[in-house]
């Protein structure tokens, strides 16, 4: 059980450091947004690209999850 629980803990550490620098990003962005009409098509042009970065992120996390729980269940589907 405590292998279990320290392997989720390291996926939950590694998914709020992807959200934390996800967030990172964000702000810069929305400081470029000020400036000219090339850095607003650029930053909306990076928001897309960041939110679909995290999307596919939390998907193969979710996915790595799903294979760890059941391999400790031993579940077969």
């Amino acid at each position: 059980m405590i292998k279990f629980l320290s392997k989720v803990n390291k996926k939950i550490n590694s998914l709020i450091w992807t959200y934390v620098s996800t967030g990172v990003i964000l702000v810069l962005l929305a400081v470029l947004v000020a400036w000219t009409d090339f850095m607003l098509r650029l930053t909306c042009a990076m928001i897309i690209l960041v939110v679909a970065y995290t999307f596919i992120y939390v998907g193969y996390k979710l996915w790595e999850l799903k294979k760890e729980l059941k391999d400790y269940f031993k579940i077969k589907l």
